[in-house]
């Protein structure tokens, strides 16, 4: 293997690299953000208590943000550094309007929003149903939009 062929697969290898890190920072900041967003600890919610309410809107939020930087990196400039604070930029703006999201539903429904969607009644909350669904529908939106 020459030496171009080797350092182009280098820095192909290095800009996936970091845009997989940029993504995982996005992806850990909407995890922060729903655990902010719901009463309760998010990681004993999920894991320990298998709550489903919890699981179906943190997965959605996962999901929307996944869209948001699919589309951010496939749009992204061809200086990486550019790219990656574009991709950066976008998920932020993705995180910060599904929390905007958030905050509206809250505002519509009967009762605190973070409490119907944690509640422990075996059927969900049809609130959560809608929650979930406006994550990936603001991912979505977001996505086209940067596209």
């Amino acid at each position: 293997m020459d030496s171009p062929v080797l350092g182009s697969l280098l820095y192909s290898a290095a800009a996936a690299a970091s845009y997989g890190l940029v993504g995982l920072v996005l992806l850990a900041l909407g995890y922060v953000i729903i655990d902010l967003l719901t009463p309760g600890k998010l990681h004993e919610l999920v894991w320990t208590q298998r709550n489903r309410g919890a699981v179906l809107v943190l997965g959605s939020s996962i999901l929307a943000m996944g869209w948001i930087v699919r589309a951010a990196i496939l749009s992204s400039a061809s200086v990486l550094w550019l790219g990656l604070v574009s991709t950066l930029v976008y998920g932020v703006i993705g995180l910060v309007l599904m929390a905007v999201s958030f905050f509206l539903m809250d505002l519509l429904a009967p009762g605190k929003l973070g409490a119907l969607i944690v509640d422990d009644d075996d059927r969900l909350h049809p609130a959560v149903w809608i929650t979930a669904a406006t994550h990936v529908a603001v991912g979505l939106v977001v996505a086209a939009a940067i596209a």
